[in-house]
């Protein structure tokens, strides 16, 4: 797939700007805070209906803007797709052929995109809530399904975590039996999510694993697991058996949550561990190790979602390139070459290989304006 074309009103510093975009590498080329990002985030936003930089929506409109729209087209195999996200005080609307989403759940999906910043590169050695998202972001791009499940999750979750600290401060007999209905569905959806977070981490293994050896030239071996807070979940293990488990451990769970006011096991405090030739790269890695890692999960991405969904995604660099050094650069130019519709945005063109630079389209960005190619 690729994005043929964007147009953007109220967006951040943008008051409206339009681009159409060459199929292998766009190049957003500028000083520092002129809107490059800016940019790059429009992309991400009309795909995934949300921003990586911020939960607030309200950030992205323009000031003294009442909206912030954005539009675009994007070519699959099975034909051109329009697609439109509308920001506002009264909330976000997305629109695909022209048709409104009655859920955002429906909509991603629409466009896959690998975004990679510098920030990812704290990927491995992050807090857990880093990789808990980046499996939440890449899982919900190929199985929608799953985002409706972790959606109902986080509703559940907000409920029961709220009763159980009304219980700890005022114990009600009366309001048990909605704490056990609340563990019930909190249950049953964590299976849901347990259960798709370990086939997900088993097909980035598959991809990650060789791409790992290839960047440390054969002498790393990457091993990546899932670590659930529910006991004696296993990966090989079915849905049912999944369900019993955490049926099982929330239920035993319960008195100490009740002391302490707030749900201790589940999905939302689950992890990710990488072991590089059998030691735990995030305690013990060198800043390589962890750079190598974090690349291998994007590149591994990348693939995973070819091999899902039949399309290379887009992807987006933001600035990355000059945080790789040349061999690791060398590694993710290769991924993409003449395969995948790329963004980057960088301050000059130095740092970019001229392989690259040969292919690419250069769009000159100055205070939220487009001043044409380079």
């Amino acid at each position: 797939m690729f994005l043929e074309s964007i147009d953007v009103k109220h967006f951040r510093n943008y008051t409206h700007a339009g681009l159409t975009f060459s199929k292998s590498v766009n190049v957003f080329l500028g000083e520092n805070a002129q809107g490059k990002t800016n940019l790059l985030e429009a992309i991400y936003v009309l795909a995934m209906a949300r921003s990586h930089r911020t939960p607030h929506d309200k950030e992205l409109i323009q000031w003294d803007a009442e909206y912030a729209k954005i539009e675009g087209r994007v070519k699959k195999r099975s034909g051109t797709i329009p697609l439109e996200i509308t920001l506002s005080s009264k909330g976000k609307r997305a629109k695909a052929n022209h048709i409104e989403q009655r859920k955002l759940s429906q909509y991603v999906g629409m466009c896959n995109v690998v975004m990679f910043a510098p920030e990812d590169l704290n990927l491995v050695k992050g807090s857990p809530g880093n990789r808990r998202r980046f499996i939440d972001i890449e899982l919900g791009q190929i199985q929608p399904i799953y985002l409706y499940h972790l959606s109902q999750y986080q509703k559940v979750l907000q409920q029961r975590n709220a009763l159980l600290k009304d219980l700890g401060r005022h114990p009600s007999p009366q309001k048990m039996p909605m704490l056990e209905i609340l563990t019930e569905q909190l249950s049953d959806l964590a299976a849901e999510i347990i259960y798709r977070r370990f086939r997900f981490i088993r097909l980035l293994r598959e991809w990650a694993a060789p791409i790992h050896k290839s960047i440390s030239r054969g002498l790393e071996v990457l091993e990546i697991s899932y670590q659930s807070t529910i006991p004696n979940v296993l990966e090989d293990m079915d849905l049912s058996r999944i369900k019993e488990e955490c049926e099982k451990a929330f239920q035993g769970s319960i008195h100490r949550e009740l002391d302490r006011g707030n749900t201790l096991l589940g999905p939302h405090r689950d992890d990710l561990s990488f072991l590089v030739n059998e030691k735990d790269v995030q305690t013990y890695g060198s800043q390589g190790q962890q750079r190598t890692t974090a690349l291998s999960l994007k590149l591994a991405e990348i693939e995973l979602i070819q091999s899902e969904v039949g399309e290379y995604p887009l992807l987006l660099l933001d600035d990355v390139l000059s945080e790789l050094d040349d061999y690791r650069q060398t590694h993710l130019l290769e991924t993409f070459k003449e395969r995948v519709q790329t963004f980057v945005t960088t301050t000059n063109v130095s740092g970019i290989a001229q392989d690259m630079i040969k292919q690419a389209d250069a769009h000159i960005i100055h205070s939220g304006e487009i001043k044409g190619g380079a």
